[in-house]
């Protein structure tokens, strides 16, 4: 019931967690950089970014905890 003391494999975690983001915050960075680009108004900027972080944020959890890869497991084995 106690929370765990960081260890060395948490840190390997949350760099896998980065590792898997990463890729996806850029893209949606990126968008953002070329409805900007294009001259959108930047209101557009203000509706589209909190989306893109909180997803980004929600897989970096997911992936830290190892909630994915547990689920991945389970899914592999009742098939």
């Amino acid at each position: 019931m106690g929370t765990s003391l960081p260890t060395e494999s948490s840190e390997v975690n949350r760099k896998r967690a980065a590792k898997a983001v990463i890729p996806f915050l850029a893209l949606g960075l990126f968008d953002l950089a070329l409805i900007l680009g294009w001259g959108m108004d930047p209101l557009w900027g203000f509706a589209i970014l909190p989306p893109i972080l909180f997803i980004s944020v929600l897989a970096w959890i997911g992936f830290k905890s190892g909630f994915i890869t547990e689920n991945a497991e389970h899914a592999e084995q009742s098939d």
